[in-house]
């Protein structure tokens, strides 16, 4: 998960100029708009070979980056079950 972290620190850090902490809100705050959020998610898809609806790119899943690392390991395991 921290490989993972550290993708997503970096992403984000393009998209909004500063290192957000993990536990920093992003979309409650509007740190990251809904162009912000398709970009991430676009860049996600396409680091890990997997697939985000539009629904599922919400605050539920995306306001943090614990979050959002969570969300791609559950992701990567309904993609690769044992």
């Amino acid at each position: 998960m921290d490989e993972i972290r550290e993708f997503l620190s970096d992403e984000i850090e393009n998209l909004v100029f500063y290192r957000v902490a993990a536990e920093e809100a992003l979309v409650s705050t509007k740190l990251l708009d809904s162009i912000g959020l398709v970009d991430l998610a676009v860049a996600i898809e396409q680091k890990y070979g997997i697939k985000i609806p539009f629904n599922e790119i919400n605050e539920e899943n995306f306001d943090q980056i614990n979050l959002i690392a969570a969300f791609i390991e559950r992701k990567i395991a309904l993609k690769n079950p044992l």
